[in-house]
């Protein structure tokens, strides 16, 4: 069992290796990819200082903590876009039959379908994320717990990712209810916890868990302490089962489209 995980781990290693290597080879277009993402997040930043200069506070949120919140939604967004990019996309992959070439590999299809691919402006999102967390307060103490936090809410995005598009193998084609579901998972992510009331904050603690991708972080990080970071690792835990349960579930209903396509 020790074995194949580490043969997996080598795999996947290998895959996000040569999937980066494939993107530097334009170093021009790589470079310019992860700038433009980082001016683009920062573009955001701007609305937040005016506001502040009108309020003090917004939902109960300080200015310094809304930096942590971008800071934080910004890097498990670049982990979950740059190591499993192609999460995203399997809902599309699923219907299309392309599938199928990951079937006849003798290794985890999931792990393999999701990390084919990297998204080279993903970088833009990480460094972001760990500037936002210079400019709120630096120390090795919230850099490890920032990581920390930042990977585990990473692993939930993809898992949301993964259990929506394992709907395509139930109901054909849901690209869009997909896409919306991602779409909001990263933006309301950006937005101060005590601005949501009633329902919609039960939402964000059940169905679309952005407790555990960016409030509950900020409580860690803010305000630390230990049953914060066991919320995180159970809620990560249950997302993460649950969305190969569904995919390993669904893959039992898929039909081959007898697409053949060599993965270089």
């Amino acid at each position: 069992m020790l074995m194949e995980a580490r043969n997996q781990i080598r795999v996947t290693r290998q895959s996000i290796q040569y999937a980066l290597q494939r993107e530097m080879l334009n170093k021009f277009t790589f470079v310019s990819n992860i700038l433009f993402m980082i001016m683009n997040n920062a573009c955001f930043i701007v609305q937040w200082l005016i506001l502040y200069s009108l309020k003090d506070d917004v939902g109960g949120y300080t200015f310094k903590q809304v930096i942590l919140l971008w800071g934080m939604a910004s890097f498990t967004y670049g982990i979950s876009r740059f190591f499993f990019r192609d999460s995203f996309e399997l809902s599309e992959t699923i219907n299309s039959g392309k599938l199928d070439n990951y079937l006849v590999q003798p290794k985890n299809v999931l792990i393999q379908c999701i990390t084919s691919s990297v998204e080279v402006s993903a970088i833009g999102d990480l460094i972001y994320g760990i500037i936002m967390l210079c400019l709120f307060e630096f120390s090795i103490k919230n850099l490890l717990l920032f990581l920390l936090c930042g990977v585990l809410g990473a692993f939930t995005i993809v898992s949301i990712a993964v259990i929506v598009a394992s709907l395509s193998f139930w109901f054909g084609r849901t690209e869009v209810v997909a896409n919306t579901v991602n779409g909001l998972m990263i933006n309301f992510a950006t937005y101060p916890e005590g601005i949501f009331k009633g329902f919609i904050k039960i939402l964000f603690y059940t169905i679309l868990p952005l407790g555990i991708t960016a409030y509950v972080p900020i409580q860690v990080i803010s305000h630390f302490e230990w049953i914060h970071i066991l919320y995180l690792g159970i809620g990560t835990i249950l997302f993460v089962t649950a969305a190969f349960l569904f995919f390993y579930r669904g893959l039992k209903r898929y039909s081959s489209s007898n697409l053949m396509n060599a993965r270089i």
